[in-house]
This record gives C-alpha cells, structure tokens and sequence, in this order.
C-alpha cells in the first residue's frame, strides 16, 4: 500500500533531510552527485527558447541521473518524427503549472498532453518508463516528478504515481507543498529546484542505500521496528 501523507511528512521532517540535500545539491561542501546540475544545466529545460522541443543539453541532463537515451534514438528526439510528436504534445503543456493544481489535473490525466508525451517516450527503443519521466521532468519540472525504482519502491507505489502525488499536493493538502518549501528555503537551494525535486532527492538519498531490489518492503519510517 503505497505511503499516506502524514508517513510521507514524517520521512520529510527526520533530520536527515536537510543535510542530504544541501550534500545532494552541493550548497555545503562538495557534491558528487551529478544529478545535482539535472534541471540547471543549461538554464534549464523548461526556458522559453527550448521548452517545447528535446534538446541535446536535455539529453546530457538525463545522463547526469545515470541514464542515456540511446544514439539512434536520440537522433529521432532531435532531428526526426519522434522529437515533432514529442513537441506537439509540449506545446499543450504550460510550463507554469504545477503539480497539484486544478489546472493539472487535465494535463496528467490519461490521454492527456503529459500522458501522451510519456508514452510517446516511454516506447521508443532504448528509454523506456524511468527515462521517459526523467526526459519529461527536464521539461516540465513543476509538472512532472522524477521517479524511479528507488523511489517507486520507497513510496510502495507502481503504476499512477503523477496521480498520486497530485493528489498529496492538492489544495486540500497545502502543508506538503509547505513543508517542501520549507526544506528548500533550509538546505539553500534556490527556486530554480522545484518542490517535486525536492521530495525526490529527500526519498532516494534515504533509500538508495537501503533499497534491495526485488521484494523490497520500501523506505523504513520512524519507529519501524523492521
């Protein structure tokens, strides 16, 4: 069953948030986690001059998450019919709008823009679910969250994870968001980083190490005997 907002809040509040966020991103120290350049690379993916078509800094960025598109496939995303479909599909998806709003709703929805896009990735040849989103994510970061085996498995989630989440961020649910903002206001990170990103970071930099694959029962909680 997958994690109910107060277990949610509470992987949050334990002290280790901050610190590996601020190790994540680099604000304290040194990082040596590439993935901390992901959605900055460039100015970002989601800049106005860029924001509706897959660029090769956006094809860098995913490789700095441990992932790569494949050559051919990476040629079709800039110069071929996949790239044109996976831009008619952006150009339906505002780069303002944020998960958990009523304006959302529509656009993750099946059948809807972000929907379409992810599926258009997610079976080209070589990419695949966890890709896909990555790609996405890049260019629609308030939108779309980062996900993958880690961080499924953390939240005991498979499939309909973007409804999910919507649903954690809803209006009714402010103190999320709120607690997100909090946590980036705390480990320095500018607003650059969405709050998706965030939450992101906090649950694979608490269970990637705990994680073991198959079976895997998802994040310890406080007070979880296991």
């Amino acid at each position: 069953m997958a994690l109910n907002l107060p277990e949610v809040l509470a992987v949050l509040d334990d002290s280790r948030s901050v610190p590996d966020l601020e190790r994540y991103f680099g604000t304290v120290g040194n990082s040596s986690f590439t993935g901390g350049q992901f959605e900055r690379l460039g100015g970002g993916g989601d800049r106005a001059s860029v924001r509706d078509a897959i660029t090769a800094e956006d094809l860098v960025a995913v490789e700095l998450l441990s992932v790569r598109v494949p050559p051919r496939t990476a040629l079709d995303l800039l110069q071929g019919a996949l790239g044109d479909a996976v831009t008619a599909e952006l150009r339906e998806i505002p780069t303002t709008i944020e998960l958990g709003s009523a304006e959302a709703s529509p656009l993750i929805d099946r059948r809807g823009p972000a929907d379409r896009a992810w599926r258009l990735l997610k079976n080209a040849d070589g990419i695949g679910w966890v890709v896909a989103g990555k790609l996405l994510a890049r260019k629609r970061p308030k939108l779309v969250p980062v996900y993958d085996e880690v961080v499924s498995c953390a939240f005991r989630t498979r499939k309909g994870f973007w409804c999910w989440l919507h649903g954690m961020l809803t209006e009714e649910n402010k103190v999320l968001a709120e607690r997100l903002t909090r946590l980036r206001r705390r480990a320095g990170l500018p607003d650059a980083i969405s709050l998706l990103r965030v939450l992101d970071v906090v649950v694979w930099m608490r269970h990637r190490d705990e994680h073991t694959g198959y079976r895997c029962r998802g994040i310890r909680l406080p007070n979880d005997a296991r």
